[in-house]
């Protein structure tokens, strides 16, 4: 993707601004290329959350791709002007927040569905605030970092998912909970991505955790220290499995269609963690993914789930983590 090159134009007419229909065309596109796994758990949502779930993807897709110099994703190169790249991020971000076009139709969006759905800003700034590690070339040193970035890069995400949905802005007890299922994902791409991450010179294993494994930082894709890193992975997967878990225990809250997406998200998600630690010192060999039939599996499962939700998962049954990944950088 060319930074410095013009955005896509919008259809004619008007001043040049993207209209609503446009815009969720766009963001359609954006999570189809982007990620099949959310484009299928969004398939679950009512037409409206659909939309605006399309329109919020599309904006973290494209921060993200404009940070790591990607599109949609895919093999991850370094850049050599990652402050340059995180100041586009913060201009564009904060002009779709005050509501002026952008001309960018990832950006625009965005700002309709902050609108629409009265999402506090607060959060989109914290998710920035994780490409602001990346561009400095930050390194966790303990679990309690590495949480932290979670959080900013993911946890912020699922809370502005859970406004999105339904759920009231100050109902901090389900914001902890879909902050969770946030961190969750993100503990299984860390997991899945370690051998990507080291080749972009990037690793978000904590130094603690090499060091407690004897394994010199730089070094920990070496092949005969793969037993060590599979250790690593089943630790990430178990704690990924563990937020899993917490998340699951605010889909009461949820509507029942938001609550079944929710639940097929986290399933086809965490499956990735989980074949990680199954796969073991080969878990890098090859990139590991949820084929379509599992996803399917969930989709189905999920939906068995939603009727009895709230007596399987209590609230406040389980202790969720935001407590102690509060953004702090």
């Amino acid at each position: 993707m060319d930074l410095t090159g013009p955005p896509p134009a919008p259809p004619a007419g008007g001043r040049g601004e993207w209209n609503r229909p446009a815009l969720i065309a766009h963001a359609r596109d954006s999570i189809a290329r982007g990620s099949k796994s959310f484009a299928m758990a969004s398939k679950l949502f009512d037409p409206v959350t659909r939309e605006r779930a399309w329109l919020l993807y599309a904006w973290c897709r494209k921060c993200d791709d404009i940070a790591d110099g990607q599109d949609h994703g895919g093999t991850m190169r370094g850049v050599a002007d990652g402050q340059a790249r995180l100041s586009t991020l913060r201009v564009l971000t904060d002009a779709a927040l005050r509501g002026e076009p952008t001309g960018d139709p990832a950006f625009d969006g965005f700002g309709v569905v902050m609108r629409e759905c009265a999402i506090p800003h607060r959060y989109a700034h914290d998710l920035l605030e994780g490409f602001a590690l990346d561009a400095r070339d930050w390194r966790p040193r303990s679990e309690a970092d590495m949480l932290r970035y979670c959080y900013h890069v993911a946890g912020a995400v699922g809370c502005m998912m859970a406004v999105l949905m339904g759920v009231d802005p100050d109902n901090e007890a389900t914001l902890d909970r879909a902050c969770d299922l946030g961190i969750a994902f993100q503990l299984a791409n860390i997991a899945r991505d370690i051998s990507e991450d080291e080749l972009a010179d990037r690793c978000y294993l904590p130094v603690e955790w090499l060091v407690e494994m004897d394994m010199p930082p730089g070094e920990h894709m070496k092949p005969w220290l793969r037993p060590k890193l599979a250790i690593l992975g089943r630790r990430l997967a178990d704690m990924a499995a563990a937020y899993e878990d917490s998340a699951r225990h605010g889909t009461g809250a949820l509507p029942a269609r938001a609550a079944w997406a929710v639940l097929a998200a986290a399933g086809i998600y965490g499956d990735i963690a989980r074949e990680v630690a199954r796969r073991g010192e080969h878990a890098w060999d090859h990139r590991v993914v949820t084929p379509a039939r599992e996803k399917l599996g969930w989709v189905i499962r999920a939906g068995r789930q939603v009727p009895g939700r709230a007596r399987r998962w209590p609230a406040g049954a389980a202790r969720s983590a935001r407590l102690w990944t509060r953004p702090t950088v």
